[in-house]
């Protein structure tokens, strides 16, 4: 059933393996500048681009539980046992996260999170609604989809993880042509709309993409369940993990809280989506480096030096290239030509920017960190790594606002960048520690 992955791993090998994940991040990370660019040539461009950017804030904070059950079923699916107790927690916590979004859009619920905490301006707050309904179906999706990727990625059909991802561009494009064309929609509305019909589409390639694999698993000799898992062991695994993402992706409301209390807080909340769509693009090499790490590893760590030199290659190179953008005019041609941002825009964009230049690098550092910590079933330390960055991030956003009176978007950046400093550092003595428990074992 898997695809032949030699213990001898070599550059070569981990680069074939990487490729067809890297290739679906880096699909996925034109989502954002794709729809960034058509909202900016739609009607009130600066009220849609801010009112996407908070809507797709929501939908990140209320997906966080779920977005690592793709790490979950690469480490922990091992037989039909372990496969179908991991699914069916997914599929309770994929309906538990659908209520919670339908919660959250109730008018009063929504009133006192966007009008009154993050103090959106009414024409945002009313057109960010609109788009949250249309993105109801975004958790499940996302957790349905993460849940079968991850096996492909454990039994080495990587490749198949990347044709999902292109039938989700391809949903997400006829969307946005038609609305954009055909229909008198908010802007937002239409990003919002793309969005779930790309990864509804997604989440159903996926699961025709796995049938074999599973198929092969319910039926495979490893069966005798000599491996075998509880909802309470999964829970201990995942939980740290599931707190660790919630945490990462609910610092964006926070940074749209503190934005919206800035100073030219409308500018910044409109253009950080299009700042983060282009720096994603980089860090997207990163994120795709997490699973590959834990699936390559091996079970005595033997490719640890060749993963390690890999990420450390690769992220200096990934962040060389966004510095390159950042600091020379490619990032006027980035923001006016193919984002469509105005003239006044573009260069408030370009300083925030140059300060994310680095993002890159350190992204690769933090999922080789986390990697090693999947790898050796001590998830923890990744939940207070989070922690360390959030309040990071927001001790940051608190001094440069209320203090220094700092552009809103700036501030976020600054914020970003210290607060992933923070994590990475916290990591190196847990990161540390397994690596010295490794080393005990073997002598």
């Amino acid at each position: 059933m898997k695809e032949s992955v030699s213990n001898n791993i070599n550059y070569r090998k981990i680069f074939l393996f990487w490729l067809p994940l890297a290739g679906t991040w880096l699909m996925m990370s034109v989502e954002g500048p794709f729809l960034s660019a058509v909202i900016a040539r739609m009607a009130e461009p600066k009220f849609n681009l801010a009112a996407y950017g908070v809507a797709f804030s929501f939908a990140l904070i209320v997906e966080a539980p779920i977005i690592m059950m793709m790490s979950a079923a690469t480490a922990l699916v091992e037989n039909k046992q372990t496969f179908l107790k991991l699914r069916n927690f997914t599929y309770m916590l994929n309906v538990f996260l659908t209520l919670l979004f339908l919660l959250i859009l109730i008018p009063p619920v929504f009133n006192i999170i966007a009008v009154d905490m993050i103090q959106l301006p009414a024409q945002v707050a009313q057109i960010t609604h609109e788009a949250l309904f249309i993105l109801i179906p975004w958790p499940a999706a996302i957790g349905y989809r993460r849940f079968y990727q991850g096996v492909m990625i454990k039994y080495k059909f990587t490749k198949r993880v990347a044709y999902g991802t292109v039938i989700r561009l391809i949903a997400m494009s006829i969307t946005a042509f038609i609305l954009y064309s055909f229909s008198n929609l908010h802007g937002a509305v239409v990003g919002a709309s793309a969005l779930s019909a790309g990864v509804v589409s997604e989440a159903v390639a996926s699961r025709f993409m796995s049938m074999k694999i599973i198929k092969e698993i319910n039926s495979s000799a490893e069966n005798n369940y000599s491996k075998r898992i509880n909802y309470k062991e999964i829970i201990q695994f995942y939980y740290p993990l599931a707190l660790t993402s919630l945490l990462s992706l609910g610092v964006h409301p926070i940074i749209t809280f503190f934005m919206g209390q800035s100073r030219m807080p409308i500018e910044s909340l409109a253009v950080l989506p299009v700042i983060n769509s282009l720096v994603f693009i980089f860090r997207s090499l990163g994120l795709s480096f997490h699973e590959v790490a834990i699936a390559l590893m091996g079970r005595q760590f033997q490719s640890y030096f060749k993963l390690r030199n890999f990420a450390i290659a690769v992220g200096s190179g990934s962040a060389f290239l966004l510095l390159l953008i950042a600091f020379t005019p490619l990032s006027v041609v980035w923001f006016s030509t193919i984002s469509g941002l105005s003239g006044s825009l573009t260069e408030f964009a370009r300083s925030p920017l140059m300060i994310m230049g680095i993002m890159p690098g350190l992204t690769f550092l933090i999922s080789f960190q986390r990697a090693i910590l999947v790898y050796s079933k001590n998830t923890r330390p990744l939940t207070f790594a989070t922690i360390v960055e959030v309040v990071s991030i927001v001790a940051v956003l608190i001094i440069a606002i209320k203090f220094f009176n700092s552009v809103g978007a700036v501030a976020a950046t600054s914020a970003f960048i210290t607060g992933r400093l923070a994590a990475n550092w916290y990591l190196v003595f847990p990161y540390k520690k397994a690596m010295k428990i490794y080393a005990s074992s073997e002598n």
